[in-house]
């Protein structure tokens, strides 16, 4: 396959600053493992997948393999509209997704294609990297976002494996670190490597040539996270959608998805003042952190408000005027930390749709406030599942990269996405959505209307560009007669 030449000043500088990585991250990782062992952020029984330890069997050894790589949820469900497409093109082709954090484990399993192999991603220590390279043996390898991990990237390029960047960004945080003297070699050194970057954005593209990544390389194909509203609900979705309709008796309802600690209080303010105006007002409530939700449900209490946790099934009453949804992903850490009867083995059985619940919720609400976006530091989350069904979206000021997302959806139809300033323009704009149909009707038209021209043909141009920048060897050529 073909990889980028390194330049031979990044070769000397970035070797030598690669070698002390590489030390530095054989050395530390064992304790770090344990570390996070320690604190509940590793699976009980697969965690040596950490270590690149397989715990399933290599499909066809042999053969091509590709391998998908996010860190977390966000990063996984923008990679899984191009992992459908791979394996619809390719039905006979091994794939493989990792990722890190044990709320996309739970999420992405249930949500990929059959026969794809999910696995926990390799800490990137040289061991780890060659032990789980050596045994997977991917012929090209698909990297989400911004993981830019030197002894990964370093080591499919010594064993001629093609690396792309997808969806590629750097924060500016990230970009003023690499940016130091010491940094620039090493990273110059990996984007050297890279046979594709596909940024996000313009600006995402000037970082990364900043940081020397060879402009041949970097192509703009769209932002894959348009793409992952176009997942279909499955049967359990949808039989639980309409018993939540049911349940909400055509109350008027409105949703805060994804909200951080803090945010919290600013959304019950919100709507304490709204059921004065509209008493059989319903909120969906859910915290974007599992550890927020004991805190949430004291507050609740303590301020008498009749609310429903999810887990519990109970059903809702015309009382009701709070819905917490507690049953995301990563909800089960909370619950193993406070509940001694709980496990995993239950969570699996009791919760049965929690893959993707988010967005299902997002089809039984007019109007959703998407949060991360309320408090300084806090950098917004994708907007995009909220409106591919339709809702009238809504979001803070602080949304960090996403920001790029709103700017195209502005471009498309102003009303396709409403940024309030903070807690009283939140209020407002929630009072004139409520109190006017057409208004309401107006903004969900626009959201929808906007997500399906940005949405469109993503995936294919992204598909497109792998193949003209990685085709170019046997290994390729037999991964595409697998079609």
């Amino acid at each position: 396959m073909r990889t980028a030449r390194t330049p031979a000043s990044a070769a000397r500088g970035g070797g030598a600053m690669y070698e002390l990585y590489r030390a530095a991250s054989r050395a530390a990782a064992p304790a770090a493992l344990l570390w996070r062992r320690l604190r509940g952020l590793e699976h009980p029984s697969r965690w040596p997948e950490r270590l690149g330890r397989p715990s399933v069997a290599r499909p066809r050894p042999g053969s091509p393999l590709v391998w998908f790589h996010a860190v977390s949820l966000g990063e996984g469900m923008a990679a899984l509209p191009v992992v459908r497409h791979c394996a619809r093109l390719h039905p006979g082709l091994p794939i493989l997704l990792t990722t890190t954090t044990l709320s996309s484990f739970e999420v992405m399993e249930d949500l990929l294609p059959d026969g794809v192999i999910y696995q926990f991603a390799p800490l990137d220590c040289p061991d780890a990297i060659e032990s789980f390279v050596g045994y997977w043996k991917p012929s090209l390898i698909f990297l989400m976002e911004s993981e830019l991990w030197p002894n990964l990237i370093l080591s499919a390029a010594e064993k001629g494996i093609a690396v792309v960047l997808l969806n590629a960004r750097m924060s500016l945080k990230s970009f003023n670190r690499w940016s130091l003297p010491l940094g620039l070699q090493l990273v110059s050194l990996m984007l050297s490597k890279l046979s594709l970057v596909i940024p996000l954005s313009t600006i995402q593209a000037v970082r990364f040539q900043l940081l020397h990544a060879p402009p041949q390389i970097i192509h703009f194909a769209g932002d894959l996270k348009y793409a992952v509203g176009d997942i279909d609900a499955g049967e359990k979705a949808v039989a639980a959608i309409e018993d939540l309709q049911q349940q909400f008796s055509n109350r008027p309802v409105w949703m805060a998805a994804s909200i951080h600690k803090g945010e919290d209080e600013i959304i019950l303010r919100v709507h304490d003042e709204l059921i004065r105006m509209y008493p059989d007002l319903l909120l969906i409530l859910v915290p974007r952190h599992p550890q927020d939700i004991k805190n949430v449900s004291q507050t609740l209490k303590k301020q008498k408000v009749n609310f429903v946790l999810r887990s519990t099934r109970e059903v809702m009453s015309s009382n009701t005027s709070i819905y917490v949804v507690d049953t995301l992903g990563s909800c089960y850490l909370f619950c193993l930390k406070f509940s001694h009867s709980f496990s995993m083995d239950h969570f699996m059985k009791e919760i049965p749709w929690k893959a993707g619940e988010l967005r299902m919720l997002y089809r039984v609400t007019p109007i959703a406030v998407i949060g991360g976006s309320f408090l300084p530091g806090l950098a917004g989350h994708n907007i995009s599942e909220a409106a591919a069904v339709g809702c009238a979206v809504m979001t803070g000021p602080h949304v960090g990269h996403f920001y790029h997302m709103l700017v195209e959806m502005w471009q498309i139809n102003p009303f396709a996405v409403k940024q309030v300033k903070g807690e009283y323009e939140l209020l407002e704009a929630l009072k004139q959505l409520l109190g006017d149909s057409r208004a309401l009707e107006a903004c969900q038209r626009a959201a929808k209307d906007a997500f399906s021209i940005m949405s469109d043909g993503v995936v294919n141009r992204v598909w497109n560009l792998v193949r003209k920048f990685t085709i170019g060897s046997d290994t390729w050529d037999s991964l595409s007669r697998t079609g």
